[in-house]
């Protein structure tokens, strides 16, 4: 067998199995870079301090660096065919249609659902966000809405989505994406939210054919929230601290953006198409390979819960 055979053999194609390898090798490393920046948090004592918050949420965007790397150097994906930039403008806008509507229309389900875990016991989670006043607003803006916007687009729309959408079609990969996007934040209180999130930003993702709109609106989400809580117009659960009469605009008009933005990403047939629903038993592979991240997710999942 002679070199160039050798170099095919080690080369991972897009596929299911990419796909589920590429969410475990995530999971895996994300635990390894929390291990390790959790140990240097706990020795030099700076938990509670902006220092440590920072290295905290940093932790995740190393983790994620390096999962890219790994599909780079080691599986050898081409990044460029898998994270497309170009995309023609109107994605761009149905993207920002969609933050809007998600970010001020969907708060009640997570309420309601927290509310609901509260019954059996849960605790709500304290607000870990290091100080956002004078120019903290600046570093936070970078390392929790600028760095996690592009590396978890490029994992999960770029990496994932494009090893997948071939082998199991359009619809089941965007169910996919929102469930194991969902799943890898770990966050209890967010978990309808994320899932749905998951979902459209991997339907914009499809029809564009590009990452761009996608990393557009993660950073405008958590942009918006740390411009919010940094003016004071976030109470201690995420809600709006605005009149009754501000809150119903906000809702009403929210609701028309989410509901217009969906249907125009329905009705519209994208770049090149939907896939068609994928080969039978294509999907398997993804669950295979991704089963060591999503059992060690859903248990952690399961953990924050109790």
């Amino acid at each position: 067998m002679d070199k160039k055979d050798n170099k095919t053999l080690r080369r991972l194609e897009p596929s299911s199995t990419g796909g589920g390898l590429a969410f475990s090798v995530a999971v895996v490393i994300n635990i390894i870079v929390g291990f390790i920046f959790s140990a240097i948090i706990n020795i030099s004592g700076i938990g509670d301090t902006d220092a440590g918050k920072y290295l905290s949420y940093l932790a995740s965007t190393v983790a994620l660096l390096i999962t890219l790397l790994v599909f780079k150097l080691v599986f050898k994906q081409s990044l460029r065919s898998l994270l497309p930039i170009k995309c023609k403008p109107k994605y761009c806008l149905i993207g920002v249609l969609l933050i809007y509507g998600l970010l001020f229309s969907l708060n009640f389900a997570n309420e309601y659902l927290i509310r609901l875990f509260e019954l059996m016991g849960y605790v709500r989670k304290t607000n870990t966000l290091p100080s956002l006043s004078e120019w903290g607003l600046l570093p936070a803006l970078l390392v929790i809405a600028v760095l996690p916007a592009v590396l978890e687009e490029c994992l999960f729309r770029g990496i994932v989505l494009n090893n997948i959408e071939r082998d199991i079609g359009t619809l089941k990969t965007v169910f996919i994406v929102g469930f194991i996007f969902s799943l890898y934040h770990c966050s209890v209180e967010q978990t309808i939210y994320q899932f749905i999130c998951g979902c459209l930003f991997a339907l914009l993702a499809i029809r564009s054919r590009s990452i761009t709109p996608v990393v557009i609106i993660h950073f405008l989400n958590n942009a918006v929230i740390l411009v919010l809580y940094s003016l004071g117009c976030l109470d201690a659960s995420g809600n709006l601290i605005i009149s009754t009469g501000g809150q119903i605009a906000i809702a009403v008009t929210s609701a028309v953006c989410l509901i217009g933005a969906i249907v125009w990403l329905v009705l519209d047939k994208g770049v090149t198409g939907d896939t068609e629903s994928g080969e039978k038993g294509k999907i398997a592979p993804f669950f295979i390979y991704g089963s060591v991240g999503i059992a060690v997710t859903a248990l952690t999942w399961a953990l924050n819960l109790l």
